[in-house]
């Protein structure tokens, strides 16, 4: 069985305005994942999931609750996850490898090791012969496949995607997707994405879990009952579609859900 990789205990997580005081984003959230487990979490905009990921990567303080990672508290600690934006973040002025390389230059491991790691794995991301072109010279699914790739180089067992794809148009999404699948089993890391998609959520993920509106708490938890491995097909079989009604009624029924659960 594998370990307990993150647990998330009574998040509460706000903001203040001058005119309003204390604005509550997260409202009370528990969330656990295994190693090498993909969960994503779905909701509606503003609802707090970016205010969420900001937490567990060490970007924000919350006002009560724990972050742990491998049983270890890393609240209010920058570092320990790795955390690919909605926008690829590439900087013009570098090279593709020059890019990919960025996470461990700024952590200051030797830079040859590196760079000919990030060689080795240009070609599983779809990148090879472009380790000297600039991200002007990449196409929307590349440059995503870039910052993937950077992300995985800065060698953390947890990484945040938020809405990484949402750019993309639906065909070479979905081609991201059955990659992404790939990826994330072979270097046997937990995922955890936020989403706007339910096809999106429910392909990807192990779990789903249903955000309510602002302040954002669970309405629901969705387990997905799919083959391990997947490929497009999958999104056609009636599994795929039942798991689908049910984060569709969830988002669609937050309130009551919210209610009862909390």
């Amino acid at each position: 069985m594998e370990s307990e990789r993150l647990r998330i205990s009574d998040l509460h997580c706000g903001y203040v305005t001058p005119e309003r005081g204390l604005v509550p984003a997260v409202g009370g959230i528990d969330l656990s994942l295994k190693s090498n487990e993909f969960v994503s979490i779905i909701g509606p905009s503003g609802c707090g999931k970016s205010t969420l990921f900001n937490v567990i990567a060490g970007l924000l303080a919350p006002n009560s609750g724990e972050v742990a990672l491998d049983g270890r508290k890393i609240v209010g600690q920058p570092g320990h996850v790795a955390y690919m934006m909605q926008r690829d973040l590439l900087l013009p002025w570098r090279t593709v490898l020059d890019n990919v390389v960025l996470g461990p230059e700024l952590a200051g491991r030797p830079m040859p090791e590196a760079r000919n790691r990030a060689l080795a794995l240009l070609r599983r991301f779809g990148l090879e012969g472009y380790e000297n072109s600039y991200p002007s010279a990449l196409s929307g699914g590349m440059r995503q496949r870039a910052a993937l790739l950077r992300t995985i180089l800065c060698d953390r067992s947890v990484v945040l995607l938020d809405e990484p794809f949402g750019a993309l148009d639906a065909l070479t999404r979905a081609t991201m997707h059955e990659w992404l699948l790939g990826i994330q089993r072979e270097f046997r890391q937990t995922m955890i994405l936020i989403t706007h998609d339910p096809d999106e959520a429910v392909y990807l993920s192990d779990r789903v879990y249903v955000a309510t509106p602002r302040p954002m708490r669970f309405a629901g938890i969705v387990p997905v009952d799919l083959p391990y491995e997947r490929t497009s097909d999958v999104n056609l079989t009636p599994e795929f579609a039942h798991h689908k009604r049910e984060v569709l009624a969830l988002l669609r029924g937050d309130a009551a859900a919210s209610t009862a659960l909390h």
